[in-house]
């Protein structure tokens, strides 16, 4: 199925479940069911051939062990930078196009502007490779976790000088809207800035509580209950529809820039992981809000 506005390829990003794991009877339900793409983690040549059977596309493929790829020691990045180039190069040959990867450092507590060094010396030859393969290295903007949220490319700044940095060639944006609203950052507008390096596009959405803003502001915790499960006591990830973004005007500004890519829901949201029924329902119940968008 497609999205209403833009027919963007709908799909999901494969989870960390039990019913997940074996591909085959995943691919199965997912097509039988109406999805068109997947997204997967470290592929294998066998994952695409299994992907292919089932007459599903692949999304994105991860990149090898890319939470080691800014390691606080330098001989184990430069191992997982000289592995995750190489994994490019192979899957490359598989037929991936879009690799996924969130830029984290090693030292989460460390100055900013010095994990920026970090990620442009890491990062580099892996653009590069992905860019004499003709494939693209699409950064999702999740901030990491408390109390430093030290992950970049989460916001204009630093997106916007990594695509600068090399030229735009390699490197592009994973566009999840979910991260930028619990952020603080107007979705929209960082869309219109960066849509032209939009390699592929998460569905998840962000659902911000107004009352539990005013009660206990944005960087605090509570004195008593507890936040929600994939979120604060602020905020929460939810399926596409719950939340804040605008979904219509997403897509509208994706298909009159061109985007060729797919839409695949990211599925984090407490009402409905856990279990087998509640997953499969979240997903068709995305998909279904998502063709109608």
């Amino acid at each position: 199925m497609v999205t209403k506005t833009g027919s963007f390829p709908i799909g999901f990003r494969r989870g960390w479940s039990d019913w997940q794991k074996e591909l085959a009877p995943l691919t199965t339900w997912a097509k039988g069911s109406g999805f068109d793409v997947v997204d997967l983690g470290t592929a294998t040549a066998q994952d695409l051939e299994t992907l292919k059977t089932a007459g599903l596309r692949l999304g994105t493929a991860d990149l090898k062990d890319f939470g080691a790829l800014m390691a606080a020691d330098a001989g184990r990045r430069k191992e997982a930078v000289e592995a995750a180039v190489a994994y490019v190069r192979e899957a490359a040959g598989w037929g991936v196009k879009v690799f996924f990867t969130c830029v984290i450092p090693g030292d989460a507590s460390g100055k900013r502007a010095e994990n920026y060094a970090v990620a442009v010396e890491s990062f580099g030859p892996i653009f590069a490779a992905a860019a004499e393969a003709g494939a693209v290295v699409a950064i999702e903007g999740y901030p990491g976790g408390p109390p430093h949220y030290p992950s970049l490319c989460c916001t204009p700044e630093t997106v916007r000088s990594f695509i600068e940095e090399f030229g735009g060639k390699g490197v592009g944006v994973n566009y999840d809207p979910s991260h930028l609203i619990r952020l603080g950052v107007d979705h929209v507008r960082f869309l219109k800035e960066f849509v032209g390096s939009v390699a592929h596009v998460h569905a998840k959405d962000t659902d911000v509580n107004t009352e539990a803003l005013y009660e206990y502001g944005l960087y605090q915790d509570a004195v008593s209950g507890k936040p929600h499960g994939f979120g604060s006591y602020v905020w929460r990830y939810t399926i596409p529809g719950k939340g804040q973004a605008r979904w219509t005007e997403i897509f509208g500004i994706l298909k009159d820039n061109g985007y060729q890519g797919a839409v695949c829901i990211e599925l984090e949201d407490e009402n409905f992981n856990g279990t087998e029924a509640g997953e499969k329902e979240a997903l068709l119940k995305s998909l279904e809000f998502l063709r109608n968008a």
